[in-house]
């Protein structure tokens, strides 16, 4: 199993509190990767304004980082920030890397005053063609995510080690989200991109759990030929692509997911209100039931953060907190650390046709059944 923490606060905090969240369950990974995902930026030496779209990733020697300015230049992007990590390299056991990076751009001329939805498509080939580039040149260059306000950092290793190797304990890079995951490789090698949360235009998932309905799922997604569905370096990559179909490309409500991912049984949804509706949904996207355990935590662009649990409910998660400051963990302990002022009898463990979802204002949770109708504009 692997263990996961997510925090979301209205006031910007140190993803290092994340990283001590990670240390108290840390029995339940194995050191062979490390993910951050960090959004609602602040950093303490530049005004960030999130018109500026935020690329991370790992350069591997400066020959790599130099490729990367020649790219990001002759694409017509100019840079606006690079923010120096205050690296305490005694703390990293492994690879010493040239450069890990956070920088913020300027868009070119012809997106300017553009609509998000027509900056979307060029992020994402830019954030593609830079992770090809890499890959071409021996893996020299990874680039995890390129998006406002949203910064991403993945590496080998245990949270803490990382997180002092970075000094993410310094104030100088703080987030009013913060997700983390602490692998426990089983399927596959030890790889930076295989290390969760994972990303696409601003949607982002991370999984507990095994996905033995993967390979079907992954063919299915290719076949859909958008550039965005690729990688799968792990099996969980398509949890966040499925959220990502069911957002973007069907345009339905983020409680529609849970009737993706695990839809109720025929029996059940005869006496749905809903039902018709989403026994279509359950024959369209049959291919792309999931089969667990699995426990998955997401957040949306809109700092939105989501938890649901597939039928088998054999990864546990819980999530506690109070008006203003709320946390999603894998255990208990988990959530004591990030949010230790709250009242724990209060804290909800979702049950298999639960979706959690904390909204943006971060007032209270929102638990909603599958039992339940959802809002849906099907003349939109």
């Amino acid at each position: 199993m692997c263990r996961l923490a997510l925090k979301t606060a209205n006031d910007p905090f140190s993803p290092y509190e994340v990283l001590k969240a990670m240390e108290a369950m840390k029995e339940g990974y194995d050191g062979s990767g490390l993910g951050l995902l960090l959004r609602g930026m602040e950093f303490e030496d530049f005004k960030y304004n999130p018109r500026f779209p935020i690329l991370s990733g790992i350069a591997e020697s400066r020959k790599a980082f130099n490729r990367l300015d020649a790219f990001m230049e002759d694409r017509g992007y100019e840079l606006k920030y690079d923010h120096k990590f205050a690296m305490e390299r005694k703390f990293m056991k492994g690879k010493a890397r040239f450069r890990y990076f956070v920088r913020a751009y300027r868009m070119p001329e012809q997106f300017s005053g553009a609509p998000m939805e027509e900056r979307e498509p060029e992020l994402m080939a830019t954030r593609l063609a830079l992770r090809k580039d890499g890959e071409e040149h021996g893996g020299d260059l990874s680039v995890f995510s390129f998006w406002p306000d949203v910064a991403m950092i993945k590496e080998v290793g245990w949270p803490l080690q990382i997180g002092n190797m970075l000094s993410l304990h310094d104030g100088q890079i703080k987030s009013r989200v913060c997700m983390a995951q602490g692998r426990q490789n089983t399927n596959y090698g030890i790889n930076l991109y295989a290390c969760h949360p994972f990303f696409i235009q601003g949607i982002s998932t991370m999984t507990n759990g095994e996905n033995t309905a993967f390979v079907p799922i992954r063919d299915w997604l290719l076949g859909r030929s958008f550039p965005g569905y690729m990688g799968y370096q792990s099996d969980s990559e398509v949890f966040t692509h499925i959220l990502h179909y069911t957002l973007k490309q069907l345009k339905l409500p983020l409680e529609a997911y849970k009737h993706v991912i695990t839809p109720l049984s025929l029996a059940e949804l005869e006496k749905h209100p809903q039902g018709d509706f989403l026994k279509g949904l359950r024959n369209v996207c049959r291919r792309l039931i999931i089969d667990g355990p699995n426990a998955v935590i997401g957040t949306l662009p809109d700092e939105t953060c989501l938890l649901v649990m597939d039928q088998k409910k054999l990864r546990p998660a819980t999530v506690g907190g109070r008006e203003g400051v709320w946390a999603i963990a894998s255990e208990m302990c988990g959530v004591d650390a990030m949010v230790p002022d709250r009242d724990p009898k209060l804290d909800f463990q979702p049950m298999r046709e639960h979706t959690v979802i904390i909204p943006p204002d971060r007032k209270e949770l929102k638990i909603w059944s599958q039992y339940d109708q959802f809002p849906l504009n099907l003349a939109a």
